[in-house]
């Protein structure tokens, strides 16, 4: 029986969040895009010393201070000052032992060999932003770039995360071809080059090599699977979630011993969408052949999997005003395709791109509910688009 749109998001992400792969000390690359598996403590003070915030002069004692010929630059440690010298301080320079102030270099006055000017205490403390040992974020923290700067000016290297699970995309189906222009009842493939990006921005480490075409037999659907989980942790597979005469995943998936974690979900478009789960913890992700619903099963159940496969929270939905209707979908939760100001984008079939490739997102319209132009819903984008 299909379940509910949201409750398919929240298992897809619980299943991948129960099953996520052990934590490791990560590389920023690799950890980039996962969640902290540990609190990020600071391995030294930060700073580690007394740094200037500007480009000065720094002087000991009273003034008028002569000037001394000696340059504080960064990356270097500088001689103790005594009282009534002066040097110039470049920003981010360690200060000198026995300085006093700063005269920021646009305000003093030099004379001869002497300085003049306004003195204020204008550097970062050691230990200011954070003592050593002390908790910076805690375990759950997305790891951004920010995350990643604020690390490495701790002190760290690697950051504890779980790592990127590995993803293969399986393409079924005798009709597909991978070059040149559909012809004699043959249609070219938009999912093999499609897919991987999203997979890859939705935080997979994508395999190089997609499996596919692969022919319309139960034989070469249950090789193909067995191929694919034999590495990948994700295996998504487009096309064959129906019950036609051609459609052989889901005989495919009892072959390779795979149990439902998800078995078609009430949305249109792209109800018959799947996740299934082998016995030693490999997933496989079954999208629809038609494009659009091929992509809203990735929204709907791949992002939130791979979310919780990484330690991640899930993901929650932006929102959006509608300039316009949008009907519902009788009891099914309703994903239709809005630009970035809330219009309802024309080609917005199940089997279409076009309208796909210049939306926002999916505006999201509750069972049983109608979205009338004003009313704020959620909205739900697309891994890698540039709205």
């Amino acid at each position: 029986m299909p379940i509910g749109w949201a409750e398919a998001r929240e298992t897809a992400w619980r299943a991948g969040y129960e099953t996520r792969r052990p934590a490791a000390e990560l590389p920023f690359d690799a950890a980039a895009g996962s969640a902290l598996a540990a609190p990020l403590t600071a391995a030294s003070d930060l700073p580690a010393f007394p740094t200037a915030a500007v480009d000065a002069w720094a002087v000991a004692g009273e003034g008028p201070w002569r000037i001394t010929g000696v340059e504080a630059l960064a990356g270097s440690v500088p001689a103790p000052m005594r009282p009534g010298e002066a040097v110039t301080i470049a920003t981010g320079a360690q200060v000198p032992e026995g300085c006093e102030a700063l005269i920021r270099l646009e305000n003093a006055e030099v004379t001869g060999q002497t300085v003049t000017g306004p003195t204020a205490i204008e550097w970062r403390e050691a230990g200011e932003e954070a003592k050593a040992g002390e908790t910076l974020l805690p375990v759950g923290t997305p790891v951004s770039p920010p995350v990643i700067g604020l690390a490495a000016a701790a002190g760290h290297s690697t950051l504890p995360a779980h790592p990127r699970p590995l993803a293969r995309l399986v393409v079924f189906g005798d009709e597909l071809l991978t070059s040149g222009v559909s012809h004699s009842g043959r249609v070219r493939d938009s999912l093999g080059p499609m897919i991987p990006h999203m997979l890859d921005a939705a935080g997979a480490l994508v395999a190089a090599e997609t499996l596919g075409p692969v022919a319309d037999t139960l034989d070469e659907h249950v090789a193909s699977l067995r191929t694919a989980t034999a590495e990948a942790d994700l295996v998504c597979t487009t096309g064959g979630t129906m019950v036609g005469p051609v459609d052989h995943l889901h005989a495919a998936l009892e072959a390779v011993g795979a149990e439902y974690v998800v078995n078609t979900v009430s949305v249109r478009p792209g109800f018959p969408m799947l996740l299934a789960r082998t016995g030693d913890g490999r997933f496989i992700a079954g999208l629809p052949g038609n494009p659009q619903s091929a992509v809203i099963a990735v929204v709907t159940l791949v992002v939130p999997l791979l979310a919780g496969m990484r330690g991640l929270p899930l993901p929650e939905l932006r929102s959006i005003t509608l300039a316009e209707r949008v009907p519902g979908r009788g009891p099914d939760t309703h994903l239709a395709l809005v630009d970035t100001v809330g219009n309802r984008l024309a080609h917005h079939g199940s089997g279409m791109l076009r309208g796909l490739a210049g939306a926002a997102g999916f505006a999201v319209v509750a069972p049983g509910d109608e979205a009338h132009a004003g009313r704020r819903v959620p909205l739900a984008t697309v891994p890698g688009a540039l709205s």
